[in-house]
């Protein structure tokens, strides 16, 4: 007997499956809140070099001190990272004559002045994170990416040798004791340190909530399941947005969206171990308490099933046998599913975090953006829900994050003045977007054996964390070339697209259970 056969007598998709998904898609809220953190904890005001008091200032006004001290940009505005060597006095009688040395001109030498009419306080205005600091303002983002990246290895090997709920309890206690401490920091290298833990901490909900919760659905559900869950990122995004509009001060803003992890911990209490990896690692009693309770909530009464019978469905392995990372590529069909897999998450995550942590530029302000970027989401999940139903998975991921690419081309070609068209297309690049995210989760989740699923979902991850590492650190390379941070988002979302084409579909197929189901 396969588990899919032993989910329809104990009900695959009734009360049970329905109070823990409710639970899990609570937890999956705390995920957006922190990974698009960024966009608002290290938001960069409009600034201008400080200037030291003159007693020739006395009867100046300060638009006028402004004008003497700070040159203009081509387009009128005070540049952010420059002032004169000495106060230019003849700007006062005529202000459109602009001084062609340059060598009066030098970086700033007091520090900065920001316009505080939109945040109380940020990591940038605290540290100054500003003009030639400005790389280590975007490594914060990379920071926290890399600990996402490393807390994969991690909870992908240990929710697979320990269970997905022990592993999923310990990330959400690591995530509120070091997201609190990021709150706290006293400096730029304790927010650095504290930041990149956290999101250590946060990788393991990344990755074990949607298989703990696809471990307890049957086949017809499961794709419902995954699209469920994930709109649930979907409102964490614009709760984000609803949060950072109330909150401007970075510190309390840590606290705010670190809070909901303590109620997420609470639910966790009503959240059963999984039962298809507590029988696939010998652990029988445990998982017929869990399929009895289900059975029993689900209201089928006649379900009776003895430890003896589950342990006969229990996954054999080899003497000696154990399974890591490394099992991922022994095998020719599983080498070729991880080397692909592996660049999809990669495509995926780069272009998604490199349209998300680019709010301006579309006619909206950044709280505004962060909620419609969040809204279009959801129909783009629902769009996803009937395409990886008829179409199957491979078509949906691929043409998903091909189409992503070719929006974001599309905004290179468009010009500035045209605001309202390029909102449009970066939206519709955003919904394209989320559902390759959305795809490739349920995908991915689907592609590897039960005894290596965690693995295969950390290592994924793990690809797919260099990505949204790399992607703040690509916006970096407008000094080279205004549009080439665009082109690089483009090109590797349509390659990596491509790519997709060449993993197999899971469309209506069992979950593998062993590696011999795979090969």
């Amino acid at each position: 007997m396969k588990f899919e056969d032993l989910l329809l007598e104990i009900g695959g998709f009734g009360r049970f499956q329905i109070l823990i998904l409710f639970i899990l898609c609570l937890t999956r809220i705390n995920l957006p809140l922190h990974f698009l953190l960024h966009n608002f904890l290290a938001a960069t005001p409009s600034h201008h070099c400080a200037i030291p008091h003159q007693e020739a200032f006395v009867n100046l006004t300060m638009e006028e001190i402004l004008l003497i001290s700070i040159p203009r940009e081509p387009d009128g505005t005070f540049r952010s990272c420059e002032m004169f060597s000495q106060p230019q006095f003849h700007l006062l009688l005529n202000s459109s004559l602009q001084p062609e040395n340059d060598s009066i001109i030098q970086d700033c030498q007091h520090g900065w002045v920001y316009d505080h009419s939109q945040f109380t306080s940020t990591i940038s205005t605290q540290w100054d994170l500003v003009c030639e600091q400005r790389g280590l303002n975007q490594a914060t983002a990379t920071f926290f990416f890399i600990g996402v990246t490393m807390g994969a290895v991690v909870f992908g090997y240990l929710s697979d040798r320990f269970g997905r709920k022990a592993m999923l309890l310990l990330s959400l206690v690591c995530s509120v004791i070091f997201g609190m401490l990021s709150a706290t920091s006293v400096s730029y290298s304790m927010l650095s340190i504290t930041r990149t833990l956290t999101g250590v901490a946060l990788s393991g909900v990344s990755l074990i909530v949607l298989p703990l919760g696809m471990e307890w659905v049957d086949i017809q559900h499961r794709t419902f399941s995954g699209v469920v869950m994930s709109i649930f990122w979907s409102i964490g995004n614009m709760l984000l947005a609803m949060i950072a509009y109330l909150v401007r001060d970075w510190h309390w803003l840590l606290v705010a969206v670190t809070g909901p992890c303590i109620l997420s911990i609470v639910c966790l209490w009503w959240v059963p171990e999984s039962a298809r990896w507590l029988i696939a690692n010998g652990k029988v009693k445990q998982a017929h308490k869990h399929l009895l309770r289900c059975a029993k909530m689900n209201g089928m009464k006649d379900f009776a099933l003895s430890p003896e019978a589950l342990r006969m469905m229990t996954t054999e392995k080899k003497p000696g046998e154990s399974y890591s990372y490394i099992s991922l590529f022994r095998t020719p069909v599983l080498r070729k599913i991880s080397l692909c897999s592996g660049a999809v998450w990669f495509g995926v995550a780069f272009s998604y975090y490199g349209m998300s942590m680019k709010l301006t530029g579309f006619g909206l302000n950044m709280y505004l953006s962060q909620f419609v970027f969040g809204i279009i989401e959801i129909p783009a999940k629902m769009i996803v829900y009937v395409l990886v139903n008829r179409v199957g998975r491979r078509q949906s991921q691929a043409w998903s994050l091909i189409l992503t690419g070719l929006c974001i081309g599309a905004n290179i070609i468009i010009p500035k003045p045209f605001t309202s068209l390029r909102s449009v297309i970066a939206t519709m690049g955003k919904g394209f977007s989320e559902a390759a995210f959305t795809t490739v989760f349920l995908y991915t989740s689907e592609l590897y054996p039960t005894v290596l699923r965690q693995n295969g979902m950390g290592y994924t991850s793990f690809v797919a964390r260099l990505g949204g590492a790399l992607a703040p650190l690509v916006f970096l390379l407008d000094d080279v070339w205004m549009s080439l941070p665009e082109v690089t988002y483009c090109g590797v979302a349509v390659c990596c697209g491509s790519v997709a084409f060449l993993l197999p579909e899971t469309l209506n197929a069992r979950l593998p259970e062993g590696i011999e189901d795979i090969e």
